[in-house]
């Protein structure tokens, strides 16, 4: 394995649950410390922005990119074939994206706190992102909430290859939008993705 495997071992699959855990840590205690207090709501009004923002920016991604362009949706297709297996994007490259695409654009247009409160949202919601899809594929779901996102996203494992639906993993908000939400949701026992599907 290298450090642009998709594959990955237990240390580098959870090194993303921990840089952005620890990032969105001390993004919030940067501002807390920095950014006057007459200046905090609008920190929060970024922050909130960056949270939606990623949620659109999930479903587009998991939709457009990993669904329909190549070489991306081949390698998405591995995981829909092994979804119990440690597939995922290289932190590194998730890590300089969120850097060169989000923060520095940002930042030269806002300033540094701006920026930051922005990528507080950004970075929350691909770390609720990271955990919610580990979850629907590796834990047990003893809540209702997780209950229904296992069921959501195998549903959407479960589609056929041309009609994959169900794009959202932490929300279906944007799948209700678009049109893509599955017309016949599973039942509730039917919460697990299957060894082998596209």
């Amino acid at each position: 394995m290298t450090v642009f495997s998709l594959e990955h071992g237990k240390l580098a699959y959870h090194a993303d649950f921990v840089l952005y855990g620890g990032a969105v840590v001390l993004l919030v205690a940067f501002l807390a410390l920095m950014v006057p207090p007459g200046h905090r709501p609008q920190s929060a009004v970024l922050a909130l922005a960056g949270l939606v923002g990623w949620s659109a920016l999930e479903y587009a991604l998991h939709r457009f990119v990993l669904h329909g362009l190549q070489p991306f949706r081949g390698w998405h297709t591995q995981h829909h074939e092994r979804p119990t297996a440690l597939i995922c994007t290289p932190t590194i490259l998730t890590a300089a994206l969120f850097a060169v695409l989000v923060f520095l654009p940002a930042m030269a247009l806002g300033g540094v706190a701006r920026a930051c409160a922005l990528m507080v949202g950004i970075l929350s919601g691909y770390l609720a992102f990271a955990i919610t899809h580990h979850a629907t594929h590796h834990w047990r779901a003893d809540h209702a909430w997780l209950r229904g996102r296992k069921r959501w996203h195998a549903q959407h494992h479960r589609r056929a290859a041309g009609l994959p639906g169900c794009y959202g993993v932490t929300s279906g908000i944007w799948d209700h939008v678009f049109g893509s939400a599955a017309r016949n949701p599973p039942s509730e026992g039917d919460e697990t993705c299957p060894a082998s599907t596209r």
